[in-house]
């Protein structure tokens, strides 16, 4: 046989060239685009992607073979030709299925590989097949040509796998050299193939037979068609990306809306317009403890059997006006399986797709804790914080209320107002720790006697208390309840190791008798009370007219007292103290009087409760101290006798914290020396021992004495005796006022004299007026004596003038 010689069409080897790199381009772009499709889009693309991808690989196989022109006609088998098409496409699904697995390992890329090349190394050879001439092969370059396309295949498999997962911004520009690589292995699989071809004359050749086409055009018609499916293909690509881009968008918003309401800490529920549960998030579960498995595709109503009762039918409407397309925001509460009670904050917003209204989402947030938080903060605005009563703004209110319903109604309720008596004298002693203790124990006390369930009992501050109570056709129930309240108060009050007793005094003005708007009323009511305070304490009073003059006067009083000192309108009146052996002055007492520009000479008692409860007792009580021991060093330096001055020390001059330093600046000022000071102190003062015995102490090591005023009227008079380091005792003018005619004071003030003597204490009597008196005292061997008897107070003048000057001359 002879040996034909053939040579290459440069132009087609060049196209057979660019559309092996077309083909590569087209396989990497589908690979991506297979492994983000899923269900039937997927095979589509598949099955598009092999038969595009196949094409392309036989169309490059079959221009290489039409660029060989041999010296004579060469037909083609359509069989073989189409068979080979066939083996293409396979290799090109093998080649897609196998880089779209979800593991790609050395071991499935070689068996890949292999099947590919082997597809490959058929596909050329069944093709050259087709040509329907003697043909005989170089097995050698066969081999090669074998081993080139199972190394072009592993590659392409590699470099396909790579790029189905890559998102790189440079994504395209690789592909494109990826595709320059594998089209370079293609081609130099074919060529090489080719060049292990040779072809003879012989018999059985075929001439002019088979195709009647030129092979040039037969490659045009091939190339353009092969180009004009790869454009569709990568148009279609194109397309379909820009689908995807859309798509991915959607799914990328899904995710995210996904994401928001599964991880919403919110509850999310999604109901339709027939009112079916569509889904629920976890955060229904978290906050309700319902199951959305339990609830899905069930009609809205069975959760609407969780809403507690007085909500559920406010909770229902508002939810079916949320379908008039517009959010409905409210609030409810549920009660949860396990039967703890969930308060809800509601937002029912309506889901609109296409102008048309699909369902809802009712969006719901736990605010339990928040509501108890804002139900705490208001009842700590309306309640006192010490006591948990009604505070002063609740109480106003309610008082207001009352008003309205008595003026359509026309019934009559009373306002009271409690002051308690003492509570100063605790307050200051104890301190505030302990006086905080006292008024709660105080006002469980009246919660116990008063039926709060139809009286409003409110504190308004310090040791002041209110009451609201109605009043029927009889109207005795204000005195009922004062008379509880007072009855209630009669047990002693067990503070810091010691009992207490106290008392209240109580106003009481009835609407509309006594007022008609709530400044009138409590105005009437705390002038109705401190007229109590005045006779005495420890009771009730009902508001009259006549009140009104006196607070009047009171008021006035006051105002002028606050300008008493500046005016210099304060006096010291002095009361001799004698020995009852020889009626010798031993000492004095100084005792305050205040000269009013229009009223006189006022007593102590006209205006000593109203400094206290003003807050000036402090200064007033200072001005008496530093004028009395001025006084008494003036004396001294005059010639008059060697004698101290007694003077009456306040609860707050007693309790202030630098007291010692207080009394030295005040003897250092008057240069009266500290034995020449005494100092008369109550019971009262004493109640926090501790504090009371270290004061003492520092008292006495400076050297001024201390006298125990209104000895007997307390309650552990003994226990401060042994305590406290007191030089005098003062018998309080109650026992001696009635001593000549009643035995029980004569016997107490014989025991108290013998007690203070086996105590080695002075005694001194006070309140002496009468002679019999006088003998029952010095028979019982009390030592010192003071008493309007021997002398009345006196000015500091009358003092000189009555007993000074006559020792003098």
């Amino acid at each position: 046989m002879d040996h034909l010689s053939g040579t290459y069409n440069e132009p087609l080897v060049v196209l057979s060239c660019l559309i092996a790199v077309a083909a590569s381009y087209s396989a990497l772009d589908l690979a991506g685009r297979i492994n983000t499709s899923k269900g039937k889009l997927r095979m589509y693309w598949l099955i598009c992607g092999a038969v595009s991808m196949g094409l392309g690989i036989w169309s490059m196989h079959f221009v290489g073979m039409l660029a060989l022109s041999l010296p004579i006609r060469v037909s083609y088998d359509i069989g073989l030709v189409l068979l080979s098409v066939l083996f293409a496409i396979a290799v090109s699904y093998i080649a897609l299925l196998t880089v779209n697995r979800k593991k790609m390992g050395s071991k499935e890329l070689l068996i890949s590989g292999g099947l590919m090349a082997a597809g490959i190394s058929g596909m050329h050879y069944v093709g050259m097949a087709g040509m329907l001439v003697n043909t005989s092969y170089n097995s050698g370059l066969v081999i090669l040509s074998v081993l080139i396309a199972a190394t072009a295949s592993i590659a392409a498999l590699a470099l396909l796998s790579y790029f189905r997962k890559s998102n790189s911004r440079y994504s395209a520009l690789f592909k494109l050299g990826s595709a320059v690589i594998m089209g370079a292995a293609i081609a130099g699989m074919h060529y090489t193939g080719m060049a292990a071809a040779h072809f003879h004359h012989g018999d059985g050749t075929v001439y002019g037979t088979g195709m009647q086409i030129e092979q040039e055009i037969m490659a045009y018609i091939i190339v353009s068609g092969t180009f004009l499916m790869l454009g569709i293909t990568l148009v279609g690509v194109l397309i379909n990306n820009r689908f995807s881009q859309k798509d991915l968008v959607l799914q990328k918003n899904e995710r995210w809306y996904r994401s928001l309401y599964e991880n919403n800490t919110d509850g999310i529920i999604s109901v339709d317009n027939d009112g079916r549960i569509l889904s629920m998030n976890p955060a229904v579960t978290r906050i309700a403890g319902f199951a959305s498995e339990d609830f899905a595709n069930k009609h809205i109503s069975v959760l609407g059997l969780s809403i507690s009762e007085e909500h559920r039918e406010r909770t229902k409407t508002l939810y079916y006006s949320s379908f008039n397309e517009r959010p409905e925001s409210y609030e409810t509460a549920i009660i949860s399986p396990s039967g703890t009670r969930i308060e809800l904050s509601i937002i029912n917003v309506p889901v609109v797709i296409d102008n048309q209204l699909v369902g809802n989402h009712i969006i719901a947030r736990d605010i339990t804790e928040e509501k108890r938080a804002k139900d705490k903060i208001k009842h700590l605005a309306f309640h006192d914080d010490l006591t948990g009563l009604p505070n002063r703004r609740m109480f106003d209110q309610k008082l207001k209320r009352f008003i309205e319903e008595a003026e359509m109604t026309h019934k009559q309720f009373a306002v009271m107002v409690i002051d308690i008596d003492r509570f100063k004298m605790i307050n200051d002693s104890l301190g505030h720790t302990y006086g905080d203790i006292f008024l709660k124990a105080v006002s469980a006390r009246f919660n116990e006697v008063a039926d709060v369930d139809h009286v409003t009992l409110a504190r308004m501050g310090g040791d002041e208390f209110t009451i609201i109570c109605p009043v029927g056709d009889d109207g005795d129930e204000p005195s009922e309840l004062a008379k509880r309240l007072l009855d209630g108060l009669k047990l002693p009050f067990r503070l810091k190791d010691n009992d207490f007793y106290i008392s209240a005094s109580i106003g009481i003005a009835v609407y509309p008798k006594h007022g008609k708007s709530a400044e009138q009323l409590l105005k009437s009511a705390d002038t109705a009370m401190y007229d109590v305070k005045k006779l005495g304490k420890n009771g009730y009073r009902y508001y009259s007219s006549d009140l009104d003059k006196e607070l009047l006067d009171r008021i006035e009083l006051e105002a002028d007292l606050r300008k008493a000192i500046e005016r210099n309108e304060l006096l010291v009146y002095y009361q001799p103290q004698f020995r009852a052996e020889d009626s010798r002055m031993v000492g004095v007492e100084a005792l305050v009087r205040w000269k009013h520009p229009s009223r006189g000479i006022l007593q102590p008692g006209a205006f000593i409760p109203i400094a206290e409860e003003a807050g000036m007792i402090f200064e007033i009580g200072t001005w008496v101290l530093r004028e009395a021991c001025r006084q008494m060093r003036e004396w001294h330096v005059t010639g008059g006798p060697l004698i101290p001055v007694a003077v009456n020390l306040s609860a707050q001059q007693f309790h202030q914290s630098n007291l010692v330093n207080y009394l030295l600046n005040v003897l250092n000022e008057t240069g009266l020396e500290a034995k020449y000071l005494e100092l008369e102190i109550t019971e009262s003062m004493m109640m926090d021992a501790a504090v009371s015995a270290q004061t003492l102490r520092e008292l006495n090591q400076i050297g001024v004495r201390i006298s125990l005023d209104d000895f007997g009227t307390g309650y552990s008079s003994l226990g401060y005796l042994k305590t406290f380091p007191i030089h005098k005792l003062k018998i309080d003018r109650s026992f001696i006022t009635e001593i000549a005619e009643n035995d029980n004071d004569k016997a107490i003030v014989s025991t108290i004299i013998s007690m203070a003597q086996n105590l080695n204490l002075d005694v001194v009597a006070e309140g002496i007026e009468t002679k019999d008196q006088l003998d029952i005292l010095t028979q019982n061997q009390c030592k010192e004596l003071q008493g309007y008897y021997f002398s009345r107070p006196l000015s500091a003048q009358d003092v000189e003038k009555a007993f000074f000057i006559p020792l003098r001359s």
